[in-house]
């Protein structure tokens, strides 16, 4: 096995850089539940996905890394075939995914982790049913806040660049958040609420949140993220 790339320590870090047992019935849900894992790269990552099917048929996923703030990220190329398992995480760096094999017993999935031409073994277990997130729902926006803004994040001297889109959709305002200067992963807003010229934005994937308001034309606040919390506008993207 070739050791993974030192971007694996950051993997999905997208803004800085952080049991019950399975009954024997479980087997005939193939893939389907809550899996945990720990991937040793230099330290030991912990992940977490989450695989079930859409009415029988396709079949889609997330991911979590809890030490580094991550969670419910959607996988992609999510495929089972037999006892075989593949999905892949798009946009991040190194093109990383998995390969893995479900056992006779339905409780472990055995395979390999693969990035930036490196691999490394990763086994997962079954620790239950699958657990996706409901999110709060959002309010609808006004139109002064609906669409392109673009902003940037001063982090401990590192400055990144954010893009912001903002929708009203059928069931309230929709979102994403993008870093343009680590991968260009689009990040789903889960939850944006408006109260009067007040906004905010929050995005279970990365464990962040940005609280602001709009004024003059600008939507300035602060925006935090584990430990940290910083000042952040974000201003009309130029067309």
């Amino acid at each position: 096995m070739h050791r993974l790339p030192r971007v694996l320590l950051g993997l999905l870090l997208v803004l800085f850089g952080s049991v019950e047992r399975a009954s024997a019935g479980q087997a005939t849900q193939g893939p389907s539940g809550h899996w945990v894992g720990s991937l040793e790269a230099g330290q030991t990552i912990g992940m977490e996905i989450d695989l079930a099917t859409k009415n029988g048929g396709a079949w889609y996923g997330t991911i979590s890394i809890p030490t580094q703030g991550t969670r419910g990220l959607p996988l992609s190329d999510v495929v089972v075939k037999g006892n075989t398992i593949t999905f892949a995480i798009k946009g991040a760096p190194g093109d990383p995914g998995y390969s893995g094999t479900l056992s006779a017993d339905g409780k472990t999935i055995t395979g390999t982790f693969s990035q930036g031409g490196g691999s490394l073994p990763l086994t997962f277990e079954r620790k239950g049913d699958a657990k996706f997130e409901v999110p709060q729902k959002s309010t609808p926006i006004t139109k002064d806040l609906v669409g392109n803004w673009e902003g940037t994040l001063d982090v401990k001297g590192t400055m990144l660049r954010l893009a912001l889109k903002l929708a009203n959709g059928a069931d309230g305002a929709t979102g994403t958040i993008v870093s343009l200067d680590q991968g260009n992963i689009e990040i789903p807003i889960a939850t944006i609420t408006q109260d009067g010229s007040k906004v905010k934005l929050l995005i279970t994937m990365i464990s962040g949140t940005f609280d602001g308001e709009l004024k003059g034309g600008e939507l300035t606040g602060t925006w935090a993220q584990g430990p940290l919390n910083l000042p952040l506008v974000f201003k009309r993207a130029a067309k």
